[in-house]
């Protein structure tokens, strides 16, 4: 991979981590302003280094041994730090059933947003779609048929792979909810969870909310240590904007419209990836940034209006 494709796609995997996790941020902040300068700090450095090294080390690792089951736990650790060209060839010919389940999976989270969740509603049909929200279960099963019916066309393996990434939105998205409820307890005036405990529960929900990220990241690349690597500067980034300048991110109004449109034309890079299109690697960054871009402005261009 040449240095101007790896300097690309670091920074759209930083950019798209950032975006991804900015509600989450919000609420870290709110229950980090309660506590201890101390206790900020332990969260910025330690909880840093858990959420990187374990969390979104340990995650690509596991996706990894679950798409190539032959290489057993520790062949698939080696193989996704190794520079061997054959072990990258075996992990090219497996990407496929990896890019499918991640694929669905994003794709499913993008509509849940647009059909359920409440939202600053930036394009006109996002109304529309809120409005009908009761269809979102029937617009799923439809997608999952129509995949899993051309995945049986070309190897069984891939459509049971969709299944899987159906699955895995359901369980992730109650882990999800369950965490929301968690966090709000934590922002009650009631609550006497020590500094320690509520740092240690910030990073459980961040290991919950950090699925979608790392997900996300194998439709920029294949490549692990990339991916820890741009996943680790956004969420470092993110964190240092947590404890700084998070009110000045909550201005912009768009910002989680700007991640679920990434989420959802990542996830069809990663289902068009999976049925053999070839996908140029630049191209996920690309659209990250452009879409992310388009939100930005949008935001700005509210905020003026509000201000006048």
């Amino acid at each position: 991979m040449q240095i101007g494709t790896v300097i690309i796609t670091v920074l759209g995997l930083c950019l798209f981590e950032i975006i991804s996790s900015i509600d989450n941020a919000v609420i870290n902040a709110e229950v980090l302003g309660a506590m201890s300068k101390k206790a900020q700090k332990w969260f910025l450095l330690w909880g840093f280094l858990f959420a990187v090294f374990i969390i979104r080390g340990l995650l690509p690792w596991i996706i990894i041994w679950a798409t190539m089951p032959s290489l057993g736990p520790i062949g698939s650790f080696t193989a996704a730090f190794s520079n061997n060209p054959s072990v990258h060839t075996a992990i090219e010919k497996a990407s496929p059933i990896l890019l499918m389940g991640g694929g669905v999976f994003l794709i499913f989270l993008f509509f849940h947003w647009l059909f359920l969740e409440t939202k600053n509603f930036g394009l006109r049909h996002e109304r529309f779609f809120f409005r009908n929200g009761l269809w979102f279960f029937a617009i799923i099963s439809i997608i999952l048929s129509l995949i899993v019916w051309f995945s049986l066309k070309i190897n069984p393996m891939l459509a049971f792979s969709a299944v899987i990434g159906s699955t895995a939105f359901f369980i992730t998205h109650g882990f999800k909810e369950n965490a929301e409820k968690g966090e709000q307890k934590l922002l009650n005036q009631k609550n006497k969870m020590s500094d320690l405990s509520k740092i240690l529960y910030l990073e459980i929900i961040d290991a919950t909310f950090s699925i979608d990220g790392v997900l996300g990241a194998f439709a920029f690349t294949l490549s692990v240590p990339l991916i820890i690597i741009g996943n680790g500067l956004g969420a470092f980034i993110l964190r240092k904007l947590t404890l700084s300048n998070i009110d000045r991110i909550k201005k912009y109004m768009y910002l989680k419209n700007g991640a679920m449109y990434s989420i959802f034309v990542l996830g069809l890079v990663m289902l068009s990836d999976a049925f053999g299109m070839e996908i140029p690697s630049y191209m996920s960054p690309l659209l990250t940034f452009l879409i992310i871009g388009f939100f930005i402005i949008k935001s700005l261009n509210k905020n003026k209006q509000l201000s006048l």
